[in-house]
């Protein structure tokens, strides 16, 4: 496996040779400020100022060679534009032929440009890496913050090619002008959705395209995990990771995930009814919401292990196992046994294939749709969320001595569905969907098969989760355990307060779900082209703490106004949230959880599932002190995880990129 440094001493162009970083001499330098402070002769801040300086300098002479090559590019582009204006007027087929190929000789240099561009991001990227493992010290968080943030910034350059982009601008629209010389072609600008069909600018829209995902100065660092896989991807390797994807595998994906979701909530209305029927308290609901988490908190584990080898049996199997366990909830009326009911919700759970809904996403969809995807996936959550309830049928419910199997015509339409996408390859090797080049091995520092092992187990698993992780993972828990009490005490407490009929509850969460749609249609395309992801999740951290604060009930008179809207800012913050939380969860976490069984899906899919059933335990639990009290004590607990969540944000704010 041919590291780093010697890749970059190949690929490197020579007449260009002095204007690349110096890897090999920035690498020794680390070398010596290892033994040199091993053997006192140095301070730590003396070295961190030194090596500070040497990376400052190198960055400087990186962007100013390339603001050089932008400048004689457009100047190049300015010429051409002269003559192709002075063309136009004669109309000569043969010249504007001519001129279309400088175009493109100035497209061919420019795409050697990018590829300075990526070989020098990758060689910061890995050097400040190797300092913070050689030093054990967090150097790359406050190098990135303080240079990136800096109003005078020159790794900004690097990491926003604004320049670049600008270059590639101009000569796609006097390509597209001079495809037709009457200038009948529609401009770029005016129409952004028409492609130009010019060889050149596809491989060069390609590799702005990889250049911006590989260096993305969001993406580039989380706490000491790699943003990206270890190494940049080849154009072959992402053509390779495009073909693999197919959009009717992540419709089919998206559906199960709505289906699955519709299974679980289409109880919420009429769980607390059903208990009372089986001769339990009303509150019992939580455990019978509940019990289905606790299965899926097993489940999720080898769920994700078979995800190693195919995503469709998994789902086939999960489809069995929920119309079994919808099969016992409907005939445990009949029966007269409440632990009838809890088996069959049980069987629901063991049958949760959440952790293969998010894995296929990981696994199989590429990074540059991965975000709508993850959005995709939120979206169909909050679908199911709200079509579970508004499916459930209220007036032949208990009240009525009856009970319908809730969902166990979704288990039948999941499996037509798998069935229909048997011939879409939605059974997928992982090693086939993701292909990640070898860590830099120079000085053979460490094994580059160790540092791409998969997690073997929870334990190793747990030992990868930097500080960023941790975090995002309590939001996470935050989050879903919000949403739970919120949404599984919603018919005990409308009913005590407001004397709401099962239907009305029904409607009311339907009501919640929908809003989330439109919320995240604006998040996706307006709100994260104006702000950063982080900031995005700031921002929703905090109107969900707003939203379970309005919540409680702060006198004798508790009013509809109150619950509504509170319920509704917290439930739409707490899905905007989901979907940013994913998306920095997959940015800040270390690649060698991106597959194997103890993958950062499994993680995540845990997390949100223990919030759960701490949830629904928490609902139970208070139930012993009386409705009166319901409300607020299961409140309490979500106001205190969220402050917490909000402030172990803001210490690792730095790290989210």
């Amino acid at each position: 496996m041919v590291n780093f440094g010697k890749r970059l001493m190949a690929d490197q162009l020579e007449e260009w040779k002095e204007y690349y970083i110096n890897y090999k001499m920035m690498k020794k330098k680390v070398k010596q400020y290892v033994q040199q402070t091993q053997n006192g002769g140095r301070n730590r801040e003396q070295v961190l100022k030194e090596f500070s300086r040497m990376l400052d300098d190198q960055i400087e002479k990186i962007v100013l060679f390339l603001l050089q090559q932008q400048g004689h590019l457009a100047s190049r582009i300015e010429k051409l534009g002269e003559e192709r204006a002075l063309l136009m007027e004669q109309a000569d087929a043969s010249q504007i032929s001519e001129l279309r190929e400088a175009y493109r000789e100035v497209g061919i240099d420019l795409m050697k440009l990018l590829r300075f561009v990526d070989m020098n991001a990758t060689g910061i990227r890995k050097i400040l890496k190797k300092f913070d493992k050689r030093f054990g010290y967090k150097f790359t968080d406050y190098y990135v913050s303080t240079r990136a943030n800096h109003p005078c910034s020159q790794l900004q350059q690097i990491f926003k090619q604004v320049g670049i982009v600008a270059v590639v601008g101009a000569l796609s629209r006097n390509l597209a002008f001079l495809q037709d010389h009457q200038g009948n072609f529609p401009s770029i600008y005016d129409h952004p959705s028409i492609t130009l069909k010019d060889p050149i600018i596809e491989q060069i829209n390609h590799s702005v395209q990889k250049l911006t995902h590989a260096t993305n100065l969001l993406q580039f660092i989380g706490q000491h995990a790699l943003i990206i896989p270890e190494d940049m991807h080849s154009g072959s390797e992402d053509l390779v990771d495009d073909q693999s994807y197919h959009f009717m595998s992540l419709l089919l994906n998206l559906a199960n995930t709505f289906l699955y979701m519709v299974n679980t909530y289409i109880i919420v209305p009429t769980a607390d009814d059903y208990s009372v029927s089986l001769g339990a308290a009303a509150t019992v609901c939580g455990v019978i919401i509940g019990s289905m988490a606790v299965a899926q908190v097993f489940s999720s584990v080898y769920f994700s292990a078979w995800s190693n080898k195919s995503y469709f049996r998994p789902l086939v199997f999960s489809s069995i196992m929920l119309f079994l366990g919808n099969l016992l909830y409907a005939l445990a009326y009949d029966v007269n046994s409440l632990t009838v009911l809890i088996v069959g919700r049980l069987l629901c759970g063991l049958g949760s294939a959440r952790a293969v809904n998010r894995r296929y996403i990981s696994d199989c969809v590429p990074l540059k749709t991965r975000l709508q995807a993850s959005a995709g996936f939120v979206s169909a959550s909050a679908l199911g969320m709200a079509c579970g309830p508004a499916l459930a049928e209220p007036d032949h419910i208990v009240r009525e001595n009856s009970v319908n199997t809730p969902s166990s015509d979704s288990g039948h339409r999941r499996n037509s569905n798998l069935e229909d996408g048997l011939a879409q390859p939605f059974l997928i090797d992982a090693k086939e969907s993701r292909d990640e080049n070898g860590e830099d091995n120079d000085e053979n520092e460490e094994d580059p098969e160790d540092s791409h092992k998969p997690a073997t187990s929870l334990a190793a698993a747990y030992r990868l989760l930097t500080p960023s992780v941790k975090v995002q993972l309590l939001i996470y828990f935050m989050l879903k355990f919000a949403m739970e009490i919120l949404l599984s005490e919603s018919s005990v407490v409308t009913t005590f307060y407001f004397n709401w009929s099962t239907s009305t509850v029904a409607m009311f969460l339907a009501v919640l779900g929908l809003t989330v749609l439109p919320v995240n249609v604006i998040v996706g395309s307006y709100v994260t082209n104006l702000f950063q992801d982080r900031q995005i999740l700031v921002a929703s951290e905090i109107m969900v703490l707003i939203g379970i604060a309005m919540s409680f009930r702060f006198t004798s008179h508790y009013s509809v106004p109150q619950y509504v809207s509170s319920a509704l800012i917290t439930f739409v913050f707490a899905e905007v949230l989901e979907g940013v939380n994913l998306s920095l969860l997959s940015r800040v976490m270390s690649s060698r959880l991106s597959r194997g069984t103890y993958n950062g899906g499994l993680l995540s899919t845990e997390a949100g599932t223990l919030a759960r059933v701490a949830a629904d335990m928490t609902i139970t639990a208070a139930g012993y002190l009386g409705q009166n009290s319901l409300l607020n004590v299961t409140l309490l607990p979500s106001f205190v995880i969220c402050v917490a969540s909000i402030v172990a944000t803001f210490c690792t704010y730095n790290s989210l990129y």
